[in-house]
């Protein structure tokens, strides 16, 4: 593990996917928000006594509910201590000062009949009306894209219990990524879904990628249930890949006024689909917010306190803040292990309950770490 407080340097350069000179992206990182955070610190192991490897989704508590306390951080496992991906299948619950429990451990006799492969757990993580947890599964039974399963989003109460399951009838097809909003009695939620075609290919490129909105029934003591499910996306373009298993559209996240960002991985670029909470028809792949520049295959995403946009990086260790209007005003390196920097190391990430940093995971050192 990385020892604490490590001294990061703000790196300004120019961007040409956005058109702007070296002091006009100076100019704007001024008042960016990861702009005056230049320490990351390693606050603790995301690694569970069964050995589970790779974190990869996030989720802060916001509220005690069961087996939930407020403050701490969800991280889901990717993989087993096998480190075969997509055999992961336990959600860590970590404190901000890094201690680690159990959250949730699911194994394919809770799911039997229900998702199709099993367990593996993916970035796909969100807590709904602040005690139902939403978890996505992409399994593989040997950590190859040659047996990857459609899996499912599982819904577990506060108390780590699998109460329900989500599948294709609903769109779900290995669910990637999601983001969730509670609207009343319902939660919406986005889900990035990476194998329509995708394993048929054999690596080649397909572009039938999607995203689909699930309204869920949350309010009460009663298990969710499904109001409605549609595809506000697709058309993205996806491939197996045999160092991320997938490559296809990852973070997702929503304006209070209805723009979902989708950071769309293989083709290097974010991308923003209008009215994402009423419309009743697919904006395909939605239009560009930026592209290329500081991006290197973005993953997950985030919104920062100032309504920019957070991604890290696949293909190296820096997360890149984004304007709406698309401007890539700043970047931190996170992780300068590997060959190149970083590389494979980042995937999810959360702006901390205090709104003055961002937690994120390393995969190259399954840890849970502080950008400050």
């Amino acid at each position: 593990m990385r020892g604490s407080h490590i001294l990061r340097r703000l790196v300004m350069v120019a961007v040409p996917a956005t058109g702007l000179l070296l002091g006009q992206v100076a100019a704007a990182a001024s008042g960016s928000f990861i702009g005056p955070l230049t320490h990351v610190t390693s606050l603790g192991s995301t690694v569970p006594h069964n050995g589970d490897l790779n974190p990869y989704g996030m989720a802060v508590v916001s509220q005690d509910s069961g087996r939930l306390d407020a403050g701490n951080v969800l991280v889901s496992n990717f993989n087993a201590s096998s480190n075969s991906q997509g055999t992961g299948t336990t959600i860590v619950q970590m404190t901000p000062h890094g201690g680690r429990s159990v959250f949730a451990h699911i194994t394919s006799n809770d799911v039997r009949g229900m998702c199709t492969g099993g367990v593996g757990l993916t970035t796909a993580l969100a807590i709904l009306q602040h005690r139902w947890v939403i978890v996505g599964s992409l399994p593989t039974s040997d950590g190859t894209s040659a047996t990857a399963k459609a899996g499912c989003l599982i819904i577990l109460d506060s108390n780590g219990n699998v109460v329900e399951t989500l599948n294709d009838a609903f769109g779900i097809n290995g669910p990637w990524d999601l983001t969730a909003v509670d609207r009343g009695a319902d939660s919406v939620i986005f889900a990035t879904n990476v194998l329509n075609g995708t394993v048929a290919a054999g690596g080649a490129v397909v572009n039938r990628g999607t995203v689909v909105r699930i309204v869920l029934h949350t309010a009460g003591s009663a298990k969710p249930w499904v109001v409605s499910s549609t595809v506000v996306g697709s058309g993205f373009a996806e491939r197996t890949d045999p160092a991320a298993l997938v490559v296809g559209p990852t973070g997702v996240a929503v304006t209070a006024s209805g723009t979902l960002y989708v950071a769309d991985t293989a083709d290097n670029r974010i991308a923003a689909i209008p009215d994402a909470f009423t419309r009743k028809s697919t904006a395909m792949t939605g239009t560009d917010v930026t592209s290329n520049g500081m991006l290197n295959s973005p993953l997950g995403l985030a919104l920062a306190p100032n309504g920019d946009i957070l991604t890290v990086n696949a293909g190296d260790g820096r997360i890149v803040e984004t304007t709406p209007a698309g401007a890539q005003v700043a970047f931190q390196w996170l992780d300068m292990s590997g060959s190149p920097p970083g590389s494979g190391a980042l995937f999810g990430l959360v702006v901390t309950p205090t709104r003055n940093g961002v937690y994120f995971v390393d995969d190259a050192t399954n840890t849970f770490e502080l950008l400050h």
